[in-house]
């Protein structure tokens, strides 16, 4: 099969709150909110996303912030933490205004060579910031954020499972290539991939399954160039047994969904059309933007959903 996975498109989370959250990302990782708008099957939440100045694929994060929800449980089945890349020799900086921001237990790594930070988001959820020679991409910083500290988008992410055996072979079927094992990680790579082009697997058979909650990621959007891509991966997913989603058309990009076998939801969403659909690039995230479904219920929705701003 073609090699139609260009890396990350986008990793979206639940979190217990929306202010704290925007918060967290605008102000201590001083990404940029590229768009408010709504869960389309549940327009009484919030989705929003964070990421680069134009929202690009491998850059965004996103989240459901249902208020309130309680933690969830850390297990098996579930990507245990998500992989910022950073400039090399930045960790320090970062590591003293992660804790003027009032974040604790940051930790010092070596993750496949690579010098990392790794630290808790307010509802317990995992990143690290990874130092990487060479990531060319622009990161983007706001007023709030030296530009030698910008963060550059996604790196990777790490899956937690029972058994990796069912997701090498998804991941070489999906194009990835098996790069290397260290401390019983191992690592798969997406070669001339978007900059997000990797995703580690961490057997842990002892492990009970995870339970979502605040904190959890819901899924992981894999990139593909457009519609035409996604329809021929799609076709060969199911041709393989996997039971795929129609294309489910979300605004700013097309998404199928299908589960797989160590129990994480996997996505793939085309890199068009984009987060400027709807707004000029200079105003990308500072209105509410909802689907055409929901519209009539904009007057109710401002009244309801907490003010960001």
């Amino acid at each position: 099969m073609d090699r139609l996975i260009k890396g990350l498109h986008h990793v979206t989370s639940l979190s217990s709150d929306a202010v704290t959250y925007d918060r967290f990302f605008t102000g201590a990782l001083g990404q940029r909110r590229v768009k408010q708008t709504v869960n389309f099957d549940n327009p009484s939440v919030y989705h929003l996303y964070y990421g680069n100045e134009r929202g690009e694929p491998g850059t965004v994060m996103t989240y459901f912030p249902f208020q309130g929800m309680a933690q969830g449980r850390r297990g098996n089945g579930e990507v245990g933490v998500t992989h910022f890349s950073v400039n090399p020799a930045t960790l320090d900086a970062w590591q003293e205004r992660l804790a003027a921001y009032g974040l604790k237990g940051t930790t010092r790594r070596q993750v496949f060579g690579q010098a990392a930070l790794e630290f808790a988001a307010p509802d317990g959820d995992r990143f690290l910031l990874i130092e990487n020679q060479g990531d060319e991409r622009p990161g983007f910083h706001g007023p709030n954020l030296e530009a030698e500290l910008a963060i550059k988008g996604f790196a990777g992410a790490s899956l937690r499972l029972a058994d990796m055996g069912p997701m090498r072979e998804l991941l070489t079927f999906m194009g990835y290539e098996e790069l290397e094992t260290r401390e019983g990680r191992t690592r798969f790579i997406v070669p001339d991939g978007n900059g997000a082009d990797h995703i580690d697997l961490d057997e842990q058979p002892s492990l009970a399954a995870a339970g979502q909650g605040a904190g959890s990621v819901h899924h992981i959007a894999f990139a593909v160039a457009d519609r035409a891509a996604q329809d021929k991966l799609r076709q060969a997913l199911k041709d393989e047994g996997y039971a795929v989603t129609p294309p489910i058309d979300r605004d700013y990009f097309w998404a199928i969904y299908f589960l797989t076998p160590g129990g994480v939801l996997f996505e793939v969403a085309t890199n068009e059309p984009g987060f400027d659909r709807d707004e000029d690039l200079a105003a990308l995230g500072s209105q509410l933007k909802l689907p055409t479904q929901h519209a009539h219920l904009r007057e109710k929705l401002e009244q309801e959903l907490q003010p960001l701003d």
